[in-house]
């Protein structure tokens, strides 16, 4: 399983269940056969900055922060007419420039909006290289980049 795919399992997982430790992740998800380590989990749970918030029966279980419920569009729209500088299309690539310290937080969008134009991306201080489906897609998904500008 992807890590993608995985991350957006483990945030249904909590909106649905009550999950008080990683190990429940680990037993919920073998049962639906996923082979997974609580390793795996403890990274997952620190990218999807999942928090502890009080049980209604008591204890603690995990929970999505405050932030993963905001709306994506808006916040990439504010991102890309504060930070935007240039975007390029070759093939199935998509090259985002953005003003310094400013890609890794448009990448991270782009990814919790699992556009299904998009691949997966890699992101830098400045720039973000977006690997596209196909070239079709590609030019898609910078049409939608470029209605945020």
């Amino acid at each position: 399983m992807k890590k993608k795919e995985r991350h957006q399992l483990l945030r249904q997982l909590v909106e649905q269940e009550v999950i008080r430790k990683q190990e429940d992740f680990v037993e919920i998800l073998q049962k639906k056969g996923i082979d997974i380590t609580q390793a795996t989990i403890s990274r997952d749970i620190k990218e999807l900055q999942l928090i502890k918030v009080p049980a209604k029966d008591g204890g603690y279980q995990y929970n999505l922060p405050p932030e993963m419920n905001y709306n994506v569009s808006k916040k990439l729209a504010r991102l890309m007419k504060d930070a935007f500088v240039s975007i390029d299309t070759q093939k199935e690539f998509v090259l985002i420039k953005t003003l310094p310290g400013n890609a890794f937080a448009l990448g991270n969008l782009v990814e919790t909006a699992s556009y299904q134009e998009v691949f997966g991306c890699v992101a830098g201080d400045d720039t973000v290289l977006v690997i596209c489906r196909d070239t079709d897609k590609a030019e898609s998904f910078q049409r939608r980049i470029i209605s945020f500008i």
